[in-house]
């Protein structure tokens, strides 16, 4: 496979389209680490959390929210780069094994679908507003809280762009 091969083999834009992936890592008794987002515009902060949490075993999976729940947890106006492009990039990124595109609100559907060992998000959250905290820890498994790198927001970029009209 050449490299845009691989990168868009790693892309699912459903559940139903990973399972069989997901089987095959679960067989293999693979650690797997999920973590989600938005990466609207990906920055040095996303790749130092995707580090992070790909350190937590040994496949990284991604929940990419879909352009639909990025406009409803952000409003109009967002997402800047469409679905596709966002997960190309996240694709793209050595440390992320998977990514798969979510609709809701929340990654909690795919958590439980996915029955992770480990779940990963920033330390800005506490423990109980974590979607699918208590599916990963009801089965034995482990939720990180990771410190973000200062410095870096989405939302702080593009305000920063808008002001320099």
């Amino acid at each position: 496979m050449n490299s845009e091969q691989v990168i868009k083999s790693k892309i699912s834009p459903s559940f139903p389209a990973f399972f069989e992936t997901l089987k095959s890592w679960k067989t293999q008794n693979y650690k797997l680490v999920f973590t989600n987002g938005c990466f609207d515009i990906l920055h040095r902060g996303h790749a130092d959390s995707l580090v992070k949490s790909a350190s937590f075993g040994n496949k990284l999976i991604v929940g990419l929210n879909s352009d639909a729940s990025v406009k409803m947890l952000k409003g109009s106006g967002r997402p800047v780069f469409d679905q596709q492009s966002r997960a190309y990039l996240l694709a793209s990124l050595q440390m992320v094994d998977a990514v798969i595109i979510f609709d809701e609100e929340t990654p909690y559907e795919l958590i439980k679908q996915i029955q992770p060992d480990v779940l990963v998000k920033g330390s800005e959250y506490q423990l109980e507003e974590i979607a699918g905290y208590d599916i990963v820890l009801a089965k034995g498994g482990t939720v990180e809280r990771i410190e973000l790198t200062p410095g870096f927001s989405t939302s702080e970029i593009i305000r920063k762009i808008k002001n320099e009209k």
